[in-house]
């Protein structure tokens, strides 16, 4: 299979990948216990939770983003011209 029939190359997918990492570390950095009827959770409010996770699961979404643009220099396509 050639390079050509595909929609991303090589590097596209590992810079996609890595994102998705990223944004699952995130999303899991937000998670903890809640506050339920019987008691009051003060976690809810820790840094972590309200500072740190929401910008780690942001980056992770702008390396998406660059993972889906980065342009991918073909060899053969230099040799050629």
């Amino acid at each position: 299979m050639s390079h050509k029939n595909l929609a991303f190359h090589k590097i596209n997918l590992i810079i996609c990948g890595a994102a998705v990492l990223i944004i699952i570390i995130g999303f899991l950095l937000m998670s903890g216990p809640a506050t339920t009827f019987e008691g009051f959770e003060p976690d809810i409010f820790s840094a972590r939770r309200i500072k740190v996770a929401p910008v780690v699961s942001l980056l992770g979404f702008v390396l998406m983003i660059v993972g889906i643009l980065y342009p991918a220099n073909d060899k053969k396509e230099k040799e050629t011209k």
